[in-house]
């Protein structure tokens, strides 16, 4: 029962994840609706973005860290 906690936290990210990305899926479906057109990523918006989500996972490491 001690590690039970290790499976609620990865339970609880995975369902924080699958939010994000349904978040981030619906406004670029309306995005695209709103310029009548399919949805598109950029080169430059898919570097963004990924260099964001290294910066979140990079904050969320280092949360506990600091005294």
């Amino acid at each position: 029962m001690k590690e039970n906690w290790k499976i609620k936290l990865m339970v609880m990210g995975g369902i924080l994840g699958v939010l994000t990305g349904v978040g981030a899926a619906y406004l670029l479906i309306q995005r695209a609706e709103a310029e009548n057109d399919r949805p598109r990523l950029t080169a430059g918006e898919g570097v963004s973005i990924g260099l964001g989500v290294l910066g979140l996972l990079r904050q969320v490491a280092n949360m506990g860290q600091q005294k």
